[in-house]
């Protein structure tokens, strides 16, 4: 009798575990597949897009088209540059070319709200030498640094930590910013420059690039060339846990004060945000144009943006919407831009950080940009035979 029992009991749960499998097959699973949805729509429909300047977009995409042979070769980049090459291209001409070439999809998200923020390239004062003036060094890529994870993708792997080195024991984490900052890279030769401030290499860190003016009055363009794999943390969201402030008080500038007003407290908080930055010396041909963003393209002001590779490939013109982020003469922010730069920080189908150039302009453009946003991606047409 028991083992009759328990051959009932056997059978119902098979019965509801497939239950539940069917479940998750035909309910839960395409739920998740359509968290993100992309509509059509038309050109027309898009507020602010005959108010654009799509020329100004189209030189942002070029820089992208001019970078692989195989993006030349493919449309629209081949009508792009051949458009490039006849001559100056007014805004209703590239305004054509995009509405040839591309159909717009507003993006359908229930994953995350959209948002965007804001970066830039910091001009700071530094040096060649160590100095009393100069004591902060600005490392280069160190040589033992095992990367385990995709560079693009470092934003999907923030809660875990993706790069090592080798030991006696075996592989172990890289060096945290704090074992960094208290020698650990000390005598390896990977100083590339020295700066005044500890306080604006943690923000080039967090720019991920920079521009360094030495005392002969020459500047050096900093490049990205990787990082410790730690976790990214924001120390603006720590000061707000802390109850020092609200997000939209914690500006930029205001951080840097807080961190400035008490060096060890200060120095404290930014070990909190173990993720640590190595850079690259350009060269002046390089660096010519901009910061050099993750495509590998000298990023254009207003109109470069970071995105999240997962949803948003790098090449890909996207229209972004952000009602509560204000032009200077005060319209809404409605603006074609190009995905050509990736962040640890920006994650989702939505997030955006919008590239307002360098210095402290731009710094402070950048430092107070914090909005909903929406995004209208623009997908390539298919050219024919494909």
């Amino acid at each position: 009798m028991s083992e009759h029992v328990l051959l009932i009991v056997g059978v119902l749960l098979a019965a509801i575990a497939a239950g539940v499998l069917l479940v998750w097959f035909f309910w839960l699973r395409p739920a998740k597949e359509e968290a993100v949805r992309l509509e059509p729509v038309g050109f027309a429909d898009i507020e602010g897009w005959r108010d654009d300047d799509q020329a100004a977009a189209l030189q942002a995409l070029l820089r992208s088209c001019r970078r692989t042979k195989a993006s030349r070769e493919a449309s629209p980049c081949a009508d792009a540059l051949a458009l490039d090459a006849s001559g100056e291209v007014g805004r209703d001409q590239a305004r054509n070319f995009f509405e040839t070439h591309y159909t717009p999809y507003r993006v359908l998200n229930t994953i995350m709200p959209g948002r965007v923020t804001g970066y830039y390239e910091p001009e700071v004062e530094g040096s060649r030498r160590k100095s009393d003036k100069y004591p902060v060094p600005v490392y280069a890529r160190p040589d033992d640094l095992e990367q385990r994870a995709p560079d693009e993708l470092r934003a999907q792997n923030n809660d875990k930590v993706t790069a090592t080195r080798k030991t006696a024991d075996g592989e172990v984490p890289y060096y945290t910013r704090q074992e960094i900052e208290q020698g650990a890279l000390k005598g390896r030769g990977l100083e590339i420059l020295y700066l005044a401030d500890p306080v604006e290499l943690f923000f080039m860190q967090v720019q991920g690039s920079g521009r360094v003016r030495l005392p002969d009055g020459s500047k050096v363009r900093l490049g990205y060339a990787g990082k410790n794999g730690h976790p990214y943390t924001s120390i603006g969201k720590a000061l707000v846990a802390r109850g020092e402030g609200s997000p939209k008080s914690m500006s930029m500038q205001g951080i840097k004060e807080w961190l400035r007003a008490d060096k060890e407290r200060g120095k404290r908080l930014m070990w909190e945000n173990h993720s640590y930055v190595f850079f690259t010396e350009l060269t002046a041909d390089a660096g010519a144009d901009g910061p050099i963003g993750a495509q590998g393209v000298a990023l254009t002001p207003g109109r470069s943006l970071a995105v999240d590779p997962v949803y948003n490939a790098l090449e890909l013109p996207i229209f972004v919407e952000a009602e509560e982020l204000t032009h200077p003469d005060g319209a809404p922010f409605r603006r074609l831009m190009i995905a050509q730069d990736v962040g640890s920080a920006i994650k989702g189908p939505e997030r955006g950080d919008i590239f307002w150039g360098s210095g402290d302009e731009a710094g402070a453009i950048a430092g107070t940009t914090l909005a909903p946003a929406k995004f209208i991606v623009l997908k390539p047409n298919q050219s024919p035979g494909t």
